[in-house]
C-alpha cells in the first residue's frame, strides 16, 4: 500500500514519517508549508497516481491561531482537506484526517462519544466540525481522528512564561486529556497498518492520553519537568484566550480500542520527551529561517 503523508514543519509529521517508513509500506512525503495558501486546483501534481491512503498529518489543535486568522483557518481546517477527499474520491483513495475535541461545546458533564454531536464554540472547532460533516457525505472510505489537547500547545505557554516576574495564568475549570506527538503517531501508524491488512474500519474515532486533568494542574506539571527553568509562577485564573476553550473536552475513546485494539497511554510518559522534541523541531526551524 502507497502512504501519503500530508504535513507542515510541526513534529507530528516527521515523527509519523519515521515510524511508517519502519514497517513495510510504501511511504512518500508532502510537505505543504502553509496550508491556507495551497493551490487546491493542483493536487494531480502533488498526489502520486498510485497512492492508496492519504494521511493528512496537518494537526490543527490551538484554537488561538484559528481566531487570529479565520481565513486561513477556514482553508486550512475545511477547504484543503474537502479538495483531497474529492480527489480521493474520484481516484478510489482512502483519507485519514485530524480532527479535534474543539467540535465540542464543553456542556456535557460526561465524556464526549464518537456520535455525539458538534457544537463548537470557537473558529477552529467550527470549521473542523464542518470538514467532518462534507467527509462523510464526499468519501465512504475515510477515517476522522478527534484528538484531545496537544500536549506541545501547552509545554510553549509554559516555556513562554519564563521571564521574571510573569505570571501564568491557566483556566482551572477546563478539563481535558492531553497528547503527546510520539503518542498520536503511535496511533495513527497502527490504523494505517490495520488498513493495509484489509480492514474495513471507515468512520469516526476519538484519541486522547490517558487520565484527565484540569489546564491549571496541566501547567504546574510541565512547569515541574526537567529542562523547564524554575520559578514560573501558575495561578488558577482565566485569560483572555481562556474564553475559547470549553469547560470539558474529556472524550471516551473505547471505540478505538474495541475496533483497532489502540490502547490509550498516559500522557505524563510523554513529557520529557514532548519537551525534547519540541527542542529539536525549534532548532531545525530556526536553521531553516537562516538558511531561507
Amino acid at each position: 500500500m502507497h502512504v501519503l503523508v500530508v504535513h507542515d514543519y510541526g513534529p507530528l509529521g516527521k515523527v509519523l514519517l519515521e515510524r511508517l517508513r519502519e514497517t513495510h509500506l510504501q511511504v512518500s512525503p508532502l510537505l505543504v508549508s502553509d496550508p491556507s495558501n495551497a493551490d487546491l486546483k493542483a493536487l494531480e501534481n502533488w498526489i502520486p497516481e498510485d497512492t492508496d491512503l492519504i494521511v493528512n498529518a496537518l494537526w490543527m489543535a490551538d484554537p488561538e491561531v484559528a481566531e487570529s486568522d479565520p481565513e486561513s483557518a477556514h482553508l486550512a481546517a475545511f477547504s484543503l482537506p474537502v479538495a483531497m477527499a474529492e480527489f480521493a474520491r474520484d481516484r478510489g483513495m482512502a483519507l485519514i484526517q485530524l480532527s479535534s475535541c474543539y467540535v465540542f461545546d464543553g456542556r456535557k458533564q460526561s465524556g464526549y462519544i464518537t456520535s455525539n454531536p458538534g457544537q463548537p464554540v470557537n473558529e477552529l472547532g467550527n470549521w473542523q466540525w464542518e470538514c467532518e460533516q462534507a467527509l462523510r457525505t464526499l468519501l465512504p472510505r475515510h477515517i476522522i481522528l478527534r484528538t484531545g489537547w496537544s500536549l506541545a500547545r501547552f509545554i510553549r505557554k509554559v516555556q513562554a512564561s519564563t521571564g521574571a516576574g510573569v505570571t501564568l495564568s491557566l483556566p482551572g475549570r477546563c478539563r481535558g486529556q492531553p497528547v503527546a506527538v510520539r503518542d498520536l503517531a503511535r496511533v495513527i501508524a497502527a490504523m494505517v497498518l490495520q488498513i493495509d491488512c484489509g480492514a474495513e474500519v471507515w468512520g469516526t474515532y476519538q484519541y486522547a492520553g490517558a487520565e484527565e486533568i484540569n489546564l491549571y494542574e496541566l501547567g504546574l506539571a510541565i512547569a515541574g519537568l526537567p529542562g523547564i527553568p524554575e520559578g514560573i509562577r501558575v495561578v488558577d485564573a482565566v485569560p483572555d484566550w481562556g474564553n475559547l476553550e470549553p469547560l470539558n473536552t474529556t472524550l471516551v475513546c473505547t471505540k478505538i480500542r474495541n475496533t483497532f485494539g489502540i490502547k490509550q497511554f498516559p500522557w505524563r510518559s510523554g513529557l520529557v520527551d514532548e519537551l525534547a522534541t519540541l527542542r529539536q523541531t525549534n532548532g531545525r526551524e530556526m536553521e531553516g529561517e537562516a538558511t531561507s
